[in-house]
């Protein structure tokens, strides 16, 4: 256990909990926090190393954690503009543009959200896993625009990756397919995973009697808004939060999203219509957010009206909507 740290100790109050529970409650730290200190070795019970998160813990037990200094992000901070839907001391909520990487990877070293968030917080950003960075509790990809939440405190990045693991987030996605899918109104059930031929797909796979064999269980459920010229106007509603999974689950019925250069070809006529736009991606938006928030308790829900791109391709389509 090198480098700087702070001590934490105290005594367990109440008894027969799980540690890290027990822990988080007499600490302050949050939960997840606790489980990534009790992993490095870093908590002592009456002197004793402790590691099992699981393990009951009686009243009265002394208890010591050796906090180390949060490690500097990996990402710089950059002045890159930001649409904020809200913000408070807890959270904040951004409207992304299409092109903006969420987070730095190979290829995308900066220029990302993360590094937009590092600036316009100074710091104030969720720690989990003891790393000053923001806290990115979901994703959408980089050419789909819209609706994410990153959480500034640890308490918020525990709450909100808890709803979004138990699927309670309301999450709607404006897509333009190619062609009408009918019904009109569906259910779109498939797990998904990583594609075998290509890594950087993602693909359906088969679910057997107890659930998907690999993968993750994802459901979609959808409805044409608006039929158009060749397209629709589709509204989707993620029960699950799966990568690429509108886009996988639409083309998977012979609806992939215009513009989409990994899951579908759009149809040769559109072509000329997406060309003489300029339009480059995926035709999805991810219009509206809702939760509760994780420390008030108070629901919040934010709405996105489609971004112009897409407006502009609908009005090609002959949507009344823009009337």
């Amino acid at each position: 256990m090198g480098g700087q740290h702070s001590i934490i100790s105290g005594v367990i109050a109440e008894g027969g909990q799980r540690l890290d529970k027990a822990l988080a409650e007499a600490s302050g730290l949050s939960r997840e926090r606790v489980k990534a200190l009790l992993g490095e070795g870093r908590v002592t019970l009456g002197g004793v190393p402790a590691a099992q998160a699981s393990v009951k813990v009686a009243a009265g037990t002394a208890f010591e954690i050796a906090v180390p200094e949060a490690a500097p992000a990996g990402a710089a901070p950059q002045d890159i503009p930001l649409v904020i839907a809200h913000e408070d001391a807890d959270l904040i909520v951004v409207d992304k543009p299409a092109g903006l990487v969420v987070h730095p990877a190979a290829g995308n070293l900066d220029g990302t959200l993360v590094n937009a968030l590092l600036h316009h917080c100074a710091g104030g950003l969720s720690g989990i896993g003891g790393v000053a960075r923001p806290g990115i509790v979901h994703r959408i990809d980089k050419d789909t625009s819209g609706l994410l939440v990153v959480a500034k405190t640890d308490a918020a990045h525990e709450g909100l990756a808890r709803q979004f693991a138990d699927h309670s987030v309301e999450r709607v996605y404006s897509a333009i397919t190619a062609g009408v899918p009918k019904p009109l109104a569906g259910t779109i059930r498939g797990a998904i995973a990583r594609s075998s031929t290509n890594r950087k797909k993602m693909a359906l796979v088969e679910e057997g009697p107890h659930g998907p064999r690999r993968g993750k269980h994802a459901v979609t459920h959808y409805r044409v808004v608006e039929p158009l010229d060749g397209a629709a106007l589709v509204e989707c509603r993620l029960e699950t939060g799966r990568t690429h999974q509108v886009r996988v689950h639409l083309a998977s019925i012979g609806h992939p999203l215009l513009g989409d250069p990994v899951y579908g070809r759009s149809p040769p006529r559109l072509r000329p219509v997406l060309a003489g736009l300029g339009f480059h991606r995926q035709a999805l938006h991810a219009g509206v957010l809702g939760f509760v928030h994780p420390v008030s308790g108070t629901a919040l829900r934010f709405e996105s009206p489609v971004p112009t791109d897409m407006r502009e391709l609908l009005g090609q389509l002959g949507s009344n909507r823009l009337q």
